[in-house]
């Protein structure tokens, strides 16, 4: 009990702009794992599969094999059965009897999953294994009414042919424990980096009072049980997710040209440069006339197009962008020069390539 009242007192005596460790890093081995299986859906009043998705015919006969009757697949129409792929994630700890939400997405030519029910299916992991079961009535979100080939009006919403089933699925095998007793804790963190791996070990030893910590690569922490949580690795996992952490990160700027979109991280600087930016307009008009033929002459009225091109180069002059100590004043800085959002790209590629940006600049 002493252990989670000083760590409280950390948590409260770092500034705010720190992140919970819980939002920067995860446990090795607490993570979800995802589920597969294949299946059919049953009673769609005529928006299932048709005869071409032999698939479909198969799997219907082998079912109804497995149910004592024999069919041949030439006696089998299908036009209420659907072939579908189900999907979900078995959460790390799962344990038998919990349920599970699944999507539902159609493989066939299927029109719509709607109304529909899904039979019997086996969830499997990557190693083949059954860990969950699944069964029930759909619901979609959406529907598909009008006229098929015929050329009638239809009407759509959403995707009829992906479903879900809340809480559908039941847990029948417990998922593997990666937790074992007197293991060391393994810390990943979702953005690998020196300065914030060290910051983390060092919290962590500042809040056990210890040294249990250590920094392995900028992606990953080991953490070593204390004696007096040997058996208890929930409880040291609880106290050390809550830590606040100040995180590092490389000063970045994103663009992405088609869209102009600029979005800069907190670390960006830019040094002392001068920008000098005209803009091209670049204008066509075009009007119609018509020319008609002479009055004692053989031709045919028609039409001329004529063309008036104008070019303007506007100039802005030469801008002097200061150094910028804050993302505030790199800003004010930019939009002092009156550009739009796709100009501001450019000069920021050409300040990169000037080396006045001091910051990664990628391009989507």
């Amino acid at each position: 009990m002493r252990f989670f009242v000083f760590v409280f007192a950390i948590v409260i005596s770092v500034p705010a702009e720190g992140a919970r460790l819980k939002e920067l890093a995860s446990f090795e081995g607490v993570r979800a794992n995802h589920l597969t299986g294949y299946g059919l859906v049953v009673g769609l009043n005529g928006q299932g599969d048709n005869d071409s998705a032999r698939f479909t015919v198969k799997s219907l006969a082998a079912l109804m094999q497995r149910q004592g009757v024999n069919v041949s697949e030439r006696e089998i129409r299908v036009k209420n059965v659907a072939a579908v792929m189900v999907t979900t994630k078995l959460p790390a700890f799962a344990r038998p009897g919990q349920k599970l939400d699944v999507s539902v997405s159609s493989t066939g030519n299927a029109k719509s999953l709607q109304g529909g029910t899904l039979l019997l299916t086996r969830l499997k992991g990557a190693d083949g294994r059954v860990y969950a079961l699944v069964q029930g009535p759909l619901t979609i979100g959406g529907f598909s009414l009008g006229g098929g080939g015929g050329g009638g009006n239809q009407t759509q919403k959403n995707h009829p042919t992906v479903g879900s089933i809340p809480g559908g699925a039941i847990v029948e095998r417990a998922a593997p424990r990666s937790l074992a007793s007197g293991q060391p804790l393994r810390i990943q963190l979702h953005r690998p980096d020196f300065t914030t791996a060290a910051r983390v070990a060092k919290v962590i030893n500042e809040a056990l009072g210890s040294r249990s910590a250590r920094a392995m690569d900028p992606g990953s922490i080991q953490v070593q049980l204390p004696e007096r949580f040997e058996g208890r690795p929930v409880e040291l996992i609880a106290g050390i997710e809550n830590l606040q952490v100040q995180k590092d990160a490389v000063a970045r700027v994103i663009v992405n040209e088609r869209t102009g979109t600029i979005v800069m991280g907190e670390g960006v600087r830019i040094s002392t440069v001068a920008i000098s930016h005209g803009n091209l307009v670049l204008q066509v008009e075009a009007d119609q006339k018509v020319v008609q033929p002479n009055a004692f002459a053989e031709g045919e009225v028609q039409t001329q197009t004529n063309q008036t091109v104008t070019v303007t180069e506007q100039s802005s002059g030469l801008a002097v962008v200061k150094q910028g100590a804050t993302l505030g004043r790199v800003v004010r800085a930019l939009n002092a020069l009156g550009v739009s959002t796709r100009d501001l790209i450019a000069i920021l590629q050409a300040m990169r390539t000037a080396g006045a940006l001091e910051a990664e600049l990628e391009v989507l």
